[in-house]
């Protein structure tokens, strides 16, 4: 793993996720479509719905949906296409 690497945890145990605090987290939600995004700040989602692929500038497509918890590093370049409206929490930082 290199610093840009997305990290994904499928499907993360309830316990963990309170204790992280997701529900208080902001949530975002995008209707199918493609753009691309570069990450200023680590960003930490736990996708409540959707899915989605998100293929770094230098890497490998991603497939990620409903039960990820996933961490998109600071400095990031990639392109998302959502392939169903997505939902989730976030928080950056």
């Amino acid at each position: 793993m290199n610093d840009l690497d997305i990290r994904c945890e499928h499907k993360p145990s309830p316990a963990k996720l309170e204790v992280m605090g997701v529900d208080d987290w902001a949530i975002w939600k995008k209707e199918p479509s493609s753009f691309p995004w570069r990450y200023a700040q680590t960003e930490t989602c736990y996708v409540l719905r959707g899915r989605f692929i998100v293929t770094p500038d230098d890497g490998m497509p991603q497939t990620f949906g409903r039960g990820d918890l996933i961490t998109f590093p600071a400095g990031l370049s990639c392109t998302w296409e959502i392939l169903e409206s997505v939902e989730k929490h976030y928080r950056f930082g």
